[in-house]
């Protein structure tokens, strides 16, 4: 019975010396190559692995992207009145909050709506000028208006969606209520400066 088992354990050490021992120049034998070195398809080609014939593949059903939130509300001031009901700022008016709200209005805003918010941005000449944050009109907005006005444009405003994620909005609105509308009392202090 000893001897089976030599044969066998001679026979893999064998095998293994003689696919390692390859010089730089050219390649050692290899189990399986398959594994290592795959066929590659590019994203557009046809591909007669899969069912359809198609290398890209659609999602399955009821598949979101990583850190996408939803957003059921239309164009138009119906839904825009719904979202402001609906919607609620996740965020309060903690003092890293603030900051990081003000830096996106100044990137993103300011250049319309003017650094007080009074519609008076460096371009508001060449177009209608928005109106103030002041203003009764906007005044009365809830949040979650705001947001949907943000999100899907309104107007000469374009839709923001594209360039600000949802949490950022939601910043920008935080410090528009609290500091250019006055709506919050000053900035509670937070160890996180995160949502609550």
């Amino acid at each position: 019975m000893k001897r089976p088992l030599i044969g066998l354990g001679l026979g893999m050490a064998i095998g293994l010396v003689a696919g390692c021992g390859a010089s730089g120049n050219h390649r050692a034998y290899e189990y399986m190559p398959d594994m290592a070195r795959g066929p590659a398809y590019k994203a557009f080609a046809p591909n007669a692995a899969t069912r359809d014939g198609l290398t890209l593949q659609h999602p399955v059903s009821g598949t979101i992207a990583r850190g996408y939130q939803r957003f059921d509300y239309g164009p138009g001031e119906q839904e825009a009145e719904r979202a402001g009901r609906e919607l609620k700022n996740p965020y309060r008016a903690t003092e890293a909050t603030l900051q990081e709200g003000k830096a996106l209005f100044e990137t993103y805003c300011a250049v319309c709506h003017g650094a007080q918010g009074r519609g008076d941005g460096p371009i508001s000449g060449k177009i209608p000028p928005p109106p103030s944050y002041r203003s009764d009109r906007v005044m009365e907005f809830a949040p979650g208006r705001i947001f949907h006005v943000i999100t899907l444009g309104s107007g000469k405003m374009p839709a923001y969606a594209t360039q600000l994620r949802a949490d950022e909005r939601w910043k920008i609105i935080t410090y528009v209520y609290s500091v250019l509308q006055g709506r919050e009392a000053a900035a509670v202090p937070s160890r996180q400066g995160r949502r609550p």
